[in-house]
């Protein structure tokens, strides 16, 4: 039986990637695909995923909503470019009826209780908001994912803020304190999955939908990433988050006490891990602390070389 999910995202275009991969994945059935601001603003971010499903037309076409109109202090389009898909633009028949995308989140876990994967692959505004509109939800999702936070590595939003948490940390907290019990997919594993320009390049399907839309996208990661962070790549950070619902075992995770600083004037945003040996609370999530690259790797090569 297929794995149902449902995808929070921001595309961005390692964001792209990971929903493509989901969208063409045998054993995923993606059952809502909810954008929210982060990368790019609401309103692009609807756009985005509406772009995504047309493009790539997927077997069976998830739900789609409205990003909740939240305007962040900062973005993604230095790394992701003009639009958040590396500047390109595409046709794209917008839906004139869409739920808010915490409405609808609400809604297909109604509908698949004890059922559906949460893989939040951006700011964590649309699961708070989607606690709020119902406090019961933690006992009817069945995994919760989240890629975001940091440990030991610096931050890429500030000194120690990881991007998703650091746009909202009101709202990282709120989701970690809410009996979730969620897998956190930080930057100390997400930074190991960088894809050199010919892995991104030389799609094992060239002339599938999907591999020809990832094809146009990348390149202006690759370039941004030489520019801001002078490596040679791009870091699929996203996908990590479709392979922890996929193949579980590709991550080493361990039971750790989780918060996020709400208020620090330097480190607000931070991931705060307690990793004492005798710890005062009880863990509240598992962290992901290792990647087994090889097989995320085996992993998108398979699914892009069957990809439609």
């Amino acid at each position: 039986m297929k794995r149902k999910a449902i995808i929070i995202a921001d595309p961005g275009i390692d964001t792209a990637f990971a929903v493509a991969l989901a969208l063409n994945d045998p054993t995923l059935e993606v059952v809502g695909l909810l954008p929210t601001a982060g990368n790019v603003t609401a309103e692009q971010a609807t756009t985005n995923v509406h772009v995504l499903v047309d493009v790539i037309d997927p077997p069976r076409w998830p739900r789609l909503a409205a990003a909740l109109p939240i305007r962040y202090d900062f973005d993604g389009l230095a790394l992701h470019g003009p639009g958040g898909l590396g500047g390109v633009s595409f046709p794209c028949a917008m839906r004139h009826t869409l739920h808010p995308a915490d409405k609808m989140l609400v809604e297909l876990v109604r509908e698949f209780p004890r059922q559906v994967t949460l893989i939040n692959l951006g700011p964590l505004t649309t699961l708070a908001a989607a606690l709020e509109r119902d406090p019961t939800l933690p006992s009817v999702i069945q995994e919760t994912i989240i890629v975001g936070g940091s440990w030991r590595e610096p931050g890429n939003a500030g000194p120690v803020s990881e991007f998703h948490i650091a746009l909202d940390p009101e709202a990282a907290h709120q989701v970690l304190q809410a009996d979730l019990h969620p897998l956190l997919i930080p930057l100390d594993v997400t930074r190991k999955l960088i894809l050199s320009p010919a892995d991104l390049l030389e799609m094992p399907n060239p002339y599938s939908r999907t591999c020809q839309f990832l094809r146009q996208i990348v390149p202006y990661g690759i370039r941004a990433s030489s520019n801001l962070y002078g490596i040679e790549g791009f870091h699929l950070k996203d996908v990590l988050g479709v392979v922890a619902a996929v193949r579980p075992d590709a991550l080493t995770t361990e039971a750790m006490p989780i918060d996020v600083e709400t208020r620090g004037q330097l480190t607000r945003g931070m991931t705060v891990i307690d990793a004492r040996l005798h710890r005062d609370s009880r863990a509240n999530a598992r962290l992901a602390t290792n990647v087994a690259v090889a097989e995320v790797r085996h992993y998108i090569q398979a699914i892009l070389r069957t990809a439609v």
